[in-house]
C-alpha cells in the first residue's frame, strides 16, 4: 500500500460532476491527477454504491465540503462502480443528490490497485482516505475495513494540522496551540 511520502499515482478516470444535472450527457467528465492543480486533495474511497454505510460517509464529506474548500482542498470520492451507477445512485439517494464534489469511477480498479487498497476477497475498494498535498505527495492515509465507517471531521482536523506545518499534539484542533521546540 502507498503511504505517507509516496507520490499519489497518475490516473485519468470518468467522474460524475457535482450536483445533479438535468441532462445526463452533461453529468460526466474526465478527472485526473493533474486536475485541481495547486490544491490539496482529499481522495476517499468506498466499496460499493447502493449500500448502507457508504452514503453516510459520502453525505458527511458533502456537508463538510465548504470547510474543505475554505482550506483550498478538493474532495474526490471514488469507488469501483461506473459513472452510470454513480449517477443512478445520486438520483436515487436524497442525501447524495446535491453532492458538491465529483464521484469518480475506477471501474477497472487500476487506481485502487496502484494504491494497494483493493480488497482481495471482495474485489472492491477498502474505505481508504488519502490527503495529498499540492505537489501530489501523500501526507496522510487512513484505511478502514469494509464494515466500519470513517469520520470525515477527523479528516478535516488532520488536514488542518498538516497545513500548519507545525508540530500538532494529540487531539489538536484548529486554533489551538502547537508545540514549540525551544
Amino acid at each position: 500500500m502507498l503511504t505517507v511520502g509516496d507520490k499519489f499515482p497518475q490516473f485519468n478516470l470518468q467522474a460524475v460532476d457535482a450536483g445533479l444535472p438535468k441532462n445526463p450527457s452533461e453529468a460526466f467528465f474526465k478527472v485526473s491527477d493533474d486536475s485541481y492543480e495547486g490544491k490539496w486533495k482529499v481522495v476517499f474511497f468506498w466499496p460499493k454504491d447502493f449500500t448502507f454505510i457508504c452514503p453516510t460517509e459520502i453525505a458527511e464529506f458533502g456537508r463538510l465540503n465548504g470547510e474543505f474548500a475554505d482550506r483550498d482542498t478538493q474532495v474526490l470520492g471514488v469507488s469501483t462502480d461506473s459513472e452510470f451507477v454513480h449517477l443512478a445512485w445520486k438520483r436515487d439517494h436524497e442525501d447524495l443528490r446535491d453532492l458538491p464534489f465529483p464521484m469518480v469511477a475506477d471501474i477497472k480498479g487500476d487506481l485502487c490497485n496502484q494504491l494497494g487498497i483493493l480488497d482481495a476477497e471482495e474485489g472492491v475498494a477498502l474505505r481508504a482516505t488519502f490527503i495529498v498535498d499540492p505537489d501530489g505527495v501523500i501526507q496522510h492515509v487512513a484505511v478502514n475495513g469494509l464494515n466500519v465507517g470513517r469520520n470525515p471531521g477527523e479528516t478535516l482536523r488532520i488536514l488542518d494540522a498538516l497545513q500548519t506545518d507545525e508540530l500538532c499534539p494529540c487531539n489538536w484542533s484548529s486554533g489551538e496551540e502547537v508545540i514549540k521546540v525551544a
